[in-house]
């Protein structure tokens, strides 16, 4: 990780924290199997705050905040470069000759 941009090691920190809240959350799911809405929404919060403590003690031993403005605008355009990437691999080549 010597060459990764400041901006890429918050990233890697915020996918974690989020990794680590959607693995929490499934594992939770599958330990307590719940049978109505308003017990995955508890669950889905139990394992959301485990990411936020996760953020909240990297952010504590740090000094700073893992996810700026800054930071999410520029993650913002890179899913946007993304996202229109493939659009453009999909879609259909036109023979404006035919």
């Amino acid at each position: 990780m010597e060459n990764l941009h400041p901006l890429g090691l918050y990233l890697l920190q915020e996918i974690g924290a989020r990794n680590i809240g959607e693995a929490t959350t499934t594992e939770l799911s599958k330990a307590h199997q719940p049978e109505e809405f308003s017990e995955s929404q508890k669950i889905a919060r139990r394992g959301g705050s485990y990411a936020g403590q996760v953020r909240q003690d990297i952010e504590k031993d740090t000094g700073r905040p893992v996810i700026t403005s800054q930071n999410a605008a520029q993650l913002n355009a890179v899913v946007i470069d993304m996202i229109e990437s493939v659009v453009e691999t999909e879609e259909p080549d036109t023979d404006e000759n035919k």
